[in-house]
């Protein structure tokens, strides 16, 4: 994606804000599951998993692997890559693929977190690792 993009400023809530604000620091955040191990993405309060309230932040290496994706090559505002990866630390998430030849893009590829400026907290993306 070109440096002109303008990104959507995120709008969070009291449960995320230690997410967004870690943003800044470069740091992409996690939640952990302490009744049950699991990690989770995206960051709340309740384990997906076992439903347990015993939920701790952790700090994610950024790095990871595409689980799969999708390449829109026309759209009003050009071409772009969406996809899930699936982090270091096992949780998956949505994002988008920036920074690179979209044509090259492929199920396996290594990754890491990129952080964009907006209006408010940066946004995390994903850029194959070279």
């Amino acid at each position: 994606m070109d440096s002109a993009v303008k990104y959507p400023t995120p709008q969070g809530n009291p449960e995320t804000a230690k997410f967004w604000k870690q943003t800044v620091e470069g740091k992409l955040m996690i939640k952990r599951c302490t009744a049950c191990g699991e990690a989770h993405y995206f960051p709340r309060s309740i384990c997906p998993f076992c439903f347990s309230d015993k939920t701790v932040w952790e700090e994610s290496s950024g790095e990871g692997e595409i689980y799969t994706f999708s390449l829109t090559r026309k759209s009003a505002s050009g071409p772009y890559a969406i996809g899930y990866v699936t982090l270091k630390e096992g949780p998956s998430l949505l994002t988008n693929f920036v920074d690179c030849d979209m044509a090259k893009l492929k199920i396996g590829q290594k990754v890491k977190v990129v952080f964009k400026t907006t209006d408010g907290a940066p946004l995390p993306f994903f850029t194959p690792v070279r």
